[in-house]
């Protein structure tokens, strides 16, 4: 194994799990709060058939609190996305880690060398093992987080008129019991686990074709621009990708989490959303999703990558300063 793949994996090894889960927290409410209104208007649009994006944005800015109204619903997504991206970014280091831990050939084996100066801080795997590590890392995070998602999803429509998240937890809780904080799970796992996986598996072979391209030959450790260029463009270009193969599976969420007696499970939702509103439905939202994805996952992977080699630069200077003491 080289020198370089050597610091690699021992660096992540040393970093702690709650740099994964602060970066994690800080990427999550970033992305969050700033696309709180795409979020919004999406749910809007999925809603139901008699809604379209324009029209739905013209009613909410000509009503008394345009800004507030766009905005509406961000402490329980910020709550979601930011707990969220926490738990899903610390087990995906840890299985990501435990896979590069457990593989029979060593990093220089898997990848090819020009790999090696990347702009990534995490362990490099095989396609297979960032499908797998993505998807039960997203699946995992979406069923601890799951009653703030359909929280937030009833809060950001105009289906419900909660004034808090304490009385919309009261509201769903004594009409639905604990079962109506997990409406809409089966859709959501079906959406989050290829999604998840087919993003990181994107995102590592974008960020891999972009190092071979932007990074020179002599530039063995890229700087932060570079980088973030790098980790952004690949993030923006894998949501697209990974968003258009799952957007029906988020349709179908929606209008369970929405309206779960009348939709009642994933297969009902299905048959009567093809009834209702036809092959159209299953995409409603699908520009806005994309938009939203590729903004907040470019953003919440830069912000989440940038911190972890920041703080595994601290850690490996703190070491090297113990060795000369």
């Amino acid at each position: 194994m080289s020198n370089g793949a050597a610091n690699t994996v021992s660096s992540t090894k040393r970093a702690h799990p709650y740099f994964h889960f602060l970066a994690g927290l800080t990427s999550g409410v970033s992305s969050a709060v700033l696309l709180q209104p795409a979020d919004l208007l999406k749910t809007r649009v999925q809603q139901s058939r008699s809604h379209s994006l324009v029209p739905v944005l013209k009613s909410i800015l000509a009503g008394p609190h345009p800004v507030a109204s766009l905005w509406r619903g961000t402490v329980p997504s910020a709550l979601r996305t930011g707990f969220g991206s926490a738990l899903y970014f610390t087990t995906l280091s840890s299985l990501r880690q435990i896979f590069a831990n457990a593989s029979t050939k060593s990093i220089g084996d898997v990848l090819p060398a020009a790999v090696k100066k990347s702009s990534s801080v995490l362990p490099k795997l095989t396609n297979t093992q960032n499908l797998m590590a993505g998807a039960s890392a997203r699946v995992f995070a979406g069923f601890v987080l799951m009653p703030f998602t359909v929280i937030k999803v009833r809060y950001e429509s105009d289906l419900y008129a909660y004034k808090s998240i304490a009385s919309a937890s009261r509201s769903i809780y004594a009409s639905e019991g604990l079962r109506g904080f997990f409406s809409g799970f089966g859709a959501t796992a079906v959406r989050d686990a290829p999604y998840a996986g087919l993003y990181v598996v994107f995102y590592e072979a974008c960020k891999t074709r972009l190092n071979k391209i932007l990074s020179s030959e002599t530039d063995q450790n890229p700087s932060f621009a570079s980088s973030a260029t790098i980790n952004a463009s690949s993030g923006v270009i894998a949501a697209g990708l990974a968003t258009s193969f799952t957007n029906p599976f988020d349709a179908v969420k929606t209008r369970l989490q929405l309206m779960p007696k009348k939709y009642r499970n994933m297969v009902n939702a299905t048959r009567i959303m093809l009834k209702e509103d036809g092959l159209k439905s299953f995409f409603d939202g699908l520009a806005l999703r994309m938009g939203r994805k590729a903004l907040s996952s470019a953003l919440a992977w830069t912000v989440y990558e940038e911190l972890i080699s920041r703080a595994e630069r601290v850690v490996m200077t703190q070491d090297q300063e113990k060795a000369v003491l």
